[in-house]
């Protein structure tokens, strides 16, 4: 269809992407997802998806993709949903700068990658929307999120003042900023835990204990924690109104966050985050 919407999401191998896509295509957009893996295609395809690989870790990747889906698309995106992304725990002084480094390379630079080669195809047809999918992380610090924190209070800065500068362009941006969402998230973070930080011989070797049973679903199960779908609302809210909004907070403890940081005097707030678990 000639006036079908079209849009990009990202990360759409599980969780908040995959359902996203899926949902997407149900409120009839073209929908052009990426994975990582090659074997994440499959069963986004055989829902009649179009997918692609991309790696956000790679410029090559994403131009690869961009040279395809502007191809198929014939230059008219309507909208980026930048979602991939993943977590790597750890306590600061334990994540080597490499690592570090690798955190920013998926987290922010492939995203701003990615975004800067959409954005003149926006300025051309005069309209679009950049949704964001950050963390309530990128606006409260949490204890061993350091790099993920880092990483997403970056994107926070970076689209906060892309907002301001399309003003008037007829290109809008917004970010979501999720609490604990269902997903592989916590599962992709053991595994970079266990690939990339010393646990036994860090000083923080009991916390971290405690932070492996709550990853690996052996410590109590988080009662705040909400589907997807909960992410799904705010987005079509950021796609379809008029005047989206800067910010979408989604669950509980992400929306009493944000308040008690605007609240409380900052050495208060951080005593408090202190003993958040």
């Amino acid at each position: 269809m000639a006036d079908q919407r079209t849009i990009i999401v990202t990360g759409c191998s599980s969780g908040i992407g995959a359902y996203c896509a899926r949902a997407l295509k149900s409120d009839g957009w073209r929908v052009f997802a990426t994975v990582r893996k090659f074997d994440d295609l499959a069963s986004l395809q055989a829902d009649g998806i179009e997918a692609f690989r991309m790696d956000y870790a790679n410029p090559q990747s994403i131009a690869d993709f961009m040279d395809e889906v502007t191809a198929a698309s014939g230059g008219k995106i309507d909208a980026l949903f930048n979602n991939g992304a993943y977590g790597q725990p750890g306590a600061v002084e334990d994540i080597r700068t490499e690592v570090l480094r690798e955190q920013f390379e998926t987290n922010v630079f492939g995203w701003h990658e990615l975004t800067r080669r959409i954005i003149p195809l926006m300025r051309k047809q005069g309209h679009g929307r950049i949704v964001q999918c950050s963390s309530i992380l990128g606006i409260v610090p949490y204890r061993y999120r350091g790099a993920y924190t880092a990483s997403k209070f970056a994107v926070e800065g970076l689209s906060v003042t892309l907002r301001m500068e399309l003003e008037g362009s007829g290109i809008h941006v917004s970010l979501i900023e999720p609490g604990p969402i269902t997903s592989r998230f916590t599962a992709n973070a053991l595994a970079k835990i266990n690939e990339n930080i010393d646990v036994g011989n860090s000083v923080h070797a009991a916390d971290y204990r405690r932070q492996l049973a709550r990853l690996d679903g052996s410590g109590a199960p988080n009662r705040h924690k909400l589907g997807p779908d909960a992410v799904y609302a705010v987005l079509k809210h950021a796609l379809n109104s008029r005047r989206p909004k800067p910010h979408y907070p989604v669950t509980t403890p992400a929306k009493q966050g944000m308040m008690l940081k605007r609240l409380l005097p900052a050495d208060l707030f951080y005593r408090l985050m202190r003993w958040v678990d």
